[in-house]
Formats: C-alpha cells, structure tokens, sequence
C-alpha cells in the first residue's frame, strides 16, 4: 500500500472517530431539555398568533375580518372561528409552558397547524412542518420531567403505591 492511500485511510478512521464522539455528546442531550425547548418555542408561536386577535379580552375586527374574507373555513362561522382560534392560542400555549396536559394540548395544536396547512395556507408547509415535530414530539414523549405532569405523575404514583 502506497503511502497516499495509508494516509488517507488513517485521516478517513481519524474523521469517522470525531463524528462517533460528536454522535456520542449529541446522545447525552437529555431529553427532558429537548422536551422543554420544543414546549416553549412552540408555546411563544401560537401564543403570539392569539395575541394578534385580541385587544383586551375582546377579539378584534381584524381577526373577524380574516376569518370572513382570507381564512374561510368551511362549517365555521367566522364569529367562532375567530373565537376559537384566539381562545386555543391562548390556553393551550399556557398549558405547554407549565407543563400541564401537555400531550393534549399539544394535539390541539397539531390539529390546528393541519387545519392552517390543508385548508388556508398550504404554501406554508416547511413553516407548519417545524411546527408539527415540536407538537409531535412532546404529543409522542410527553413533557419531560420539567413539567407539572411529571411532577403529578409522582404524585399519583407515590399514592398508588
């Protein structure tokens, strides 16, 4: 074997060895941070959006407005949606950043973000899809342990034993 191709074999093992340590530090993320981030960056998206319909505790006529001429879901009255829309971005952004009913609420959401993709702005989908891992991640493994489930979950644990 020429000393060219032992080189490059040995830099080739060299760099197969980084990415297996790099692989190995990535595994120690604990999912518990995962979880948090993903509850919280989805949180402050949707609860932005809600907070564009509201003045106060009133939705506004820009969000009727929206719901009348560009959103136009079909079977729901503009009046609801809209109240619907800024009740759900609203709650269920609460619910994830403490941690309570997370899956649920992250199930809402991911029904909503379907709902925005496949019926008002399915050019958006690279947008809804960022949206929809965070929602499915924390809808598949729940909350983490940073979370008031975990902490009721210990609870009802401990009582039941």
């Amino acid at each position: 074997m020429d000393t060219d191709a032992s080189a490059a074999m040995a830099a080739s093992h060299r760099l197969t060895h980084r990415l297996e340590e790099a692989t190995r530090l990535l595994d120690c993320i604990p999912y518990d941070l995962i979880a948090l981030v993903a509850r919280l960056s989805i949180a402050g998206v949707f609860w932005r959006s809600g907070q564009t319909k509201v003045e106060g505790w009133h939705v506004t006529d820009t969000a009727f407005y929206l719901f009348e001429t560009e959103y136009r879901l079909p079977f729901v009255s503009p009046w609801i949606g809209a109240h619907l829309a800024a009740f759900a971005e609203h709650l269920f952004p609460v619910l994830l950043v403490i941690g309570l009913a997370s899956r649920l609420s992250a199930l809402a959401l991911l029904g909503m973000t379907l709902v925005i993709e496949i019926l008002v702005y399915p050019d958006v989908w690279p947008t809804h899809g960022t949206w929809a891992a965070c929602l499915l991640l924390i809808a598949a493994r729940g909350s983490g342990r940073f979370s008031l489930d975990h902490l009721l979950s210990r609870r009802w644990k401990t009582r039941a034993d």
